[in-house]
């Protein structure tokens, strides 16, 4: 049974409660960074079934209403989350495509602040930290050069 507070956050959105945006909500809270098709993945196994097209439906009302975040590292799909309005960043490892959270370490909103801000009203700041996660150092894996990565980690160069 999904619970009664998503069904709650999408009429606080002013959006129609269905079971795809209800799955939808529910797939990426659950599974925080999550990709498209893994979105797709968890709403089957909770309704039956949904086209992928819904779900991107579902992912685009949920990010423009607020609801969901979407991110999208260079090099790789977007992914959502829901954790929202509070502007944190992400690190990524390079080797193995490892993404978790990283908090703002000072101030509010954006958390940074540019040298000159050509006349924009900042109100976010998007930061991506790259490097190695701690399971891909402790294992001594050598450094895969960045421009052979895609998020999953996988060596993207073909041999000619």
């Amino acid at each position: 049974m999904v619970p009664l507070d998503l069904a709650d956050d999408l009429r606080a959105q002013g959006l129609q409660v269905t079971a795809q945006r209800l799955a939808v909500l529910e797939a990426v809270r659950a599974n925080s960074h999550a990709s498209a098709d893994s979105v797709w993945e968890f709403a089957v196994t909770r309704i039956g079934s949904i086209s992928r097209q819904a779900v991107y439906d579902a992912l685009a009302a949920l990010t423009e209403a607020g609801l969901v975040r979407r991110i999208q590292p260079a090099g790789s799909p977007a992914r959502f989350e829901g954790r929202v309005h509070d502007n944190h960043h992400h690190m990524i490892c390079r080797e193995c495509g490892h993404l978790v959270d990283v908090d703002c370490a000072a101030g509010a909103v954006p958390c940074l602040t540019p040298s000159d801000s050509h006349g924009f009203e900042v109100d976010e700041a998007e930061v991506v930290y790259w490097g190695r996660c701690a399971t891909c150092k402790d294992n001594g894996e050598s450094q895969i050069p960045v421009a052979a990565l895609t998020l999953t980690g996988k060596n993207s160069t073909t041999k000619t």
